[in-house]
């Protein structure tokens, strides 16, 4: 999915109409309209005042929750407050368990 489906689906969710959205994000109704059909790309803040007028993560609307998988998540999760050490630990794992294609 493209960003300018999720946040039609994320709006539609929400049960608010693209001139809601775009009061809400401060941008034209029609400025709204072209994003959600994929004709133009925002700018970052207005990207983040989507994410907060749809409550949605900004990963969610940029469709990079999907492409993370459950198991990548659950190492980032346990990899999280690890000390530095044990962070070069678990990375000279994970190289050997994938080498370079070099190698």
């Amino acid at each position: 999915m493209n960003l300018g489906s999720v946040a039609h689906a994320a709006r539609a969710r929400a049960g608010l109409t693209q001139a809601e959205v775009a009061r809400r994000v401060g941008v034209q109704l029609e400025v709204y309209g072209r994003i959600e059909r994929g004709e133009m790309f925002p700018s970052v803040p207005t990207l983040r005042r989507i994410c907060v007028a749809l409550e949605i993560p900004s990963d969610a609307l940029l469709g990079l929750e999907a492409r993370q998988s459950s198991g990548l998540r659950q190492l980032l999760d346990a990899a999280r407050g690890l000390r530095h050490s044990q962070l070069r630990l678990l990375h000279r794992l994970a190289q050997s368990l994938h080498p370079s294609p070099r190698d």
